[in-house]
């Protein structure tokens, strides 16, 4: 079934590139507004180039002062997605401050600050919502040098849960999308060579990875209409990693 969000104006963070960037094609393919939110000036000024029509915001949302700045008067937004991330890799022993603070900066803090804009404006509306935060697989099991972003998807999901039981009764919806590893560019640069990735594999029952697509069709399905009735859930996508 077509989905179709005419009438309706999205905000997506991590925009620039990869899940972020092909959700808000999707968006505006299918009749949205959108709002596309990057720190990467180039990233944005391509991608406007590509979809003109779409809106653009420079900043960089581990800045708690400069995106109050930049999207405090953002106008009204219906859906948002949760997409801007870090994925800061070390070893727990030698996990440093600033990968911490900067991991929990853009992956945890500025889910809560953005989602804090957006939906006191849908609430001062009286208008209903949708909230979609891209977590992880990693939310849900243990990583080797992965305990910082681990942690912060794990926090997102909890703080996903409890935005549900606040925001339900202002008509928002909060869930997230949990995708194991995904051929983004960088996920095809990360994970080409074999002895890495094989071992992934073999946990996964259908035996591949994610392709971009299939995270963002599951973005926009908790996005519609056509998951009225789901706040508060994880969807894995993750090719059945997590049932053993």
């Amino acid at each position: 079934m077509q989905r179709s969000f005419v009438g309706r104006r999205a905000l997506v963070t991590g925009a620039g590139k990869g899940i972020g960037r092909d959700t808000a094609k999707a968006l505006l393919a299918s009749g949205a507004q959108v709002v596309a939110v990057s720190r990467t000036q180039e990233d944005l000024s391509s991608l406007a180039q590509e979809c003109p029509g779409i809106e653009t915001v420079c900043v960089d949302l581990g800045d708690w002062e400069a995106t109050e700045r930049a999207l405090s008067n953002i106008g009204p937004v219906d859906l948002l997605v949760n997409n801007a991330g870090v994925a800061l890799l070390q070893p727990f022993l030698k996990v440093t401050k600033e990968a911490c603070d900067r991991s929990f900066d853009v992956n945890f803090r500025s889910v809560v600050q953005v989602s804090q804009i957006i939906s006191k404006g849908l609430i001062a509306r009286g208008a209903p919502g949708a909230i979609v935060n891209v977590s992880s697989q990693a939310s849900h099991c243990a990583l080797k040098d992965h305990a910082i972003y681990c942690s912060t998807k794990s926090a997102m999901d909890m703080l996903t849960k409890v935005m549900a039981l606040e925001l339900g009764p202002h008509k928002i919806r909060v869930n997230t999308v949990n995708p194991t590893v995904v051929m983004t560019a960088m996920g095809r640069a990360n994970w080409s060579d074999t002895q890495k990735s094989e071992p992934m594999l073999r946990r996964i029952p259908l035996g591949k990875f994610a392709e971009v697509e299939d995270v963002v069709n599951s973005i926009l399905f908790l996005l519609s209409d056509q998951s009225a009735m789901t706040t508060g859930s994880a969807l894995l996508v993750d090719g059945g990693y997590l049932v053993g």
